[in-house]
């Protein structure tokens, strides 16, 4: 008998939540996000649940995105309902984690990518490790930063939101915490114990304070670089500036921005700033699926897929080149949602 893909229980004070993919790298399907707000539905005027506990099997992932490959098939048979009718649901269990009215404590070991931002990223106490590697890398398959990244990128320092969403870049601990997706560091032999005591005692005053990771960050040595960049009005302008810059960092950034789709860097962009005027879970949400939503048949995403996920030949081809990019058909993929497609938020 196959082994549940999530694992949700009552132990002590605690409702815990575990991830059990460990070898498709904690990727999150539809049942698993579905299970975990059903649990955190479960939970929420359950006195017996003090604080709930989201952890993952394995020290190579906490989730490293979503199971997107059943969207793509689906919408290369001409089904672009499938991929939209998931980020909803989704979207709507990203909400739940942010809005949470109990504690809500993430351990987020090795990878966490994606839909595992949207899982963890939004907890209210979110601990990272000497592994964890954090990234937003959607504009290499043809989308944009979602399930609330958005509100990550807009409230990180300066420009960074927009240098980590464009690019894709992953950050390890220290960076992570710099850019807002985590608030501690703590080591990861500690974390099992740390476990066992929140949910003996269903406090998280229990967590140490945090300490600082043995790799230095990289983010505020180069927030100069960044804002001067990534504070350009459009790609084109951003891409400008960085062919302007002297050095290695701005080189190696110019260049991702070059191999990833120009669509979804511009789209990124934009919702990045509309995040900015309004930052909220819930706008973010309906932000990004507006790109979602419309992605696989109008644009990079079913190309990005086949290149980095079936065919794995790392050579999309995208619809448009930097050059050629037609800024109206970037603002056709960010219209607002029609009534049909809006995300049924709870409470």
């Amino acid at each position: 008998m196959d082994e549940p893909t999530l694992i949700a229980r009552k132990q002590g004070r605690a409702g815990w939540i575990t991830l059990n993919r460990q070898k498709a790298l904690n990727a999150l399907d539809y049942d698993m996000s579905m299970g975990i707000e059903e649990a955190l539905n479960a939970w929420r005027d359950d006195p017996e649940v003090a604080l709930v506990i989201i952890d993952a099997v394995g020290d190579r992932a906490f989730c490293a995105g979503g199971d997107i490959a059943k969207i793509y098939h689906m919408g290369r048979q001409g089904d672009f309902t499938t991929g939209p009718t998931f980020w909803r649901e989704e979207y709507r269990m990203n909400a739940v984690v942010a809005e949470y009215s109990k504690p809500v404590v993430a351990f987020m070991q090795g990878f966490v990518m994606g839909g595992g931002v949207g899982v963890g990223g939004h907890a209210s106490h979110r601990i990272v490790g000497d592994t964890t590697q954090i990234a937003m890398p959607e504009t290499g398959i043809g989308l944009i930063p979602d399930v609330g990244g958005t509100l990550i990128l807009a409230t990180a320092p300066g420009r960074t939101g927009e240098y980590l969403g464009a690019t894709g870049t992953r950050i390890g601990a220290a960076d992570a915490i710099y850019a807002g997706f985590a608030d501690r560091y703590i080591p990861e032999a500690e974390w099992e114990a740390l476990k066992a005591k929140l949910a003996e005692t269903g406090d998280p005053g229990v967590l140490p304070e945090g300490g600082t990771p043995a790799k230095p960050g990289y983010l505020a040595e180069r927030r100069p670089e960044i804002d001067a960049a990534f504070d350009g009005a459009d790609i084109h302008e951003v891409m400008a500036k960085l062919a302007a810059m002297p050095g290695a960092f701005a080189a190696e950034a110019l260049a991702t921005l070059r191999r990833n789709s120009a669509l979804s860097e511009e789209a990124t962009l934009r919702l990045i700033r509309m995040t900015r005027a309004t930052p909220e879970i819930r706008t973010a949400l309906e932000n990004e699926f507006r790109f979602t939503l419309r992605a696989a048949e109008h644009g990079d995403f079913l190309e990005g897929i086949r290149a980095q996920i079936i065919d794995k030949d790392r050579n999309p081809s995208w619809k448009y080149s930097h050059e050629t990019l037609p800024m109206e058909e970037v603002a056709a993929l960010l219209k607002p949602l029609p009534e049909e497609w809006r995300i049924p938020f709870v409470g």
